[in-house]
């Protein structure tokens, strides 16, 4: 699932007339590069949610064809429905079995086709990297390879984890942050957690937009 539902208000004006997946970096929309690392890794099942102007995203997309995936979209009602209220809503889309969630704001080199489901006992698997300078405190440490809130040195979460649907499926429909539900789950041990060192970006301002796009210039 790639979450594409946002408004993206720090990137206005551009937002204004853009759906921010649709904002080109490295000369392609942003949604394309998660879309074709997602079908070099051999996935072959998408959904997107859309939010604001998010009929131009099924427009410029199709059905996927063209980057060798098929793609379901996922309509949110005005104001979307945050991160976990996304997911709750798709449910039906996403199957039984774990899942891949990329927030679409990111651009990472991490290996997807090497992202493994997490493990037996826990509900998330949540990839972690270098806290940026926009975020020095991080969110969550790694302990044992689990995640913990506590911890003396935390990690900036990448917008990239594997969850089981067993995480969202007993939650009430509607606007739903994720923080939240994580934090419960980390709470009682069942979230695990990877630092990756390799490159990353978050795009959600025209600064950070402009370092990406300087980067894969």
């Amino acid at each position: 699932m790639i979450l594409a539902a946002g408004r993206g208000e720090r990137l206005r004006p551009l937002t204004d007339t853009t759906p921010k997946p649709l904002i080109e970096v490295g000369g392609k929309p942003l949604i394309a590069h998660h879309l074709e690392r997602l079908a070099a890794a051999g996935f072959r099942d998408v959904v997107i949610n859309l939010g604001w102007l998010g009929e131009q995203i099924p427009a410029a997309l199709g059905d996927g064809r063209r980057f060798g995936l098929s793609i379901h979209y996922s309509p949110e009602p005005p104001g979307a429905l945050e991160t976990a209220g996304g997911i709750v809503h798709a449910l039906e889309w996403l199957g039984d079995a774990p899942f891949l969630v990329i927030s679409g704001d990111v651009l990472c080199d991490y290996p997807l086709e090497t992202l493994d489901p997490p493990e037996t006992n826990a509900l998330a698997h949540l990839v972690m990297v270098d806290n940026p300078p926009h975020h020095p405190n991080g969110d969550f440490g790694i302990i044992d390879g689990r995640l913990a809130i506590d911890a003396a040195c935390k990690l900036t979460f990448s917008g990239i984890g594997v969850f089981r649907p067993e995480l969202f499926s007993a939650l009430e429909p509607g606007v739903r942050p994720l923080r939240p539900v994580l934090e419960n789950a980390i709470t009682v041990g069942t979230v695990g957690g990877e630092h990756y060192r390799g490159r990353w970006f978050d795009t959600g301002t025209p600064e950070r937009l402009a370092t990406a796009r300087n980067s894969l210039a």
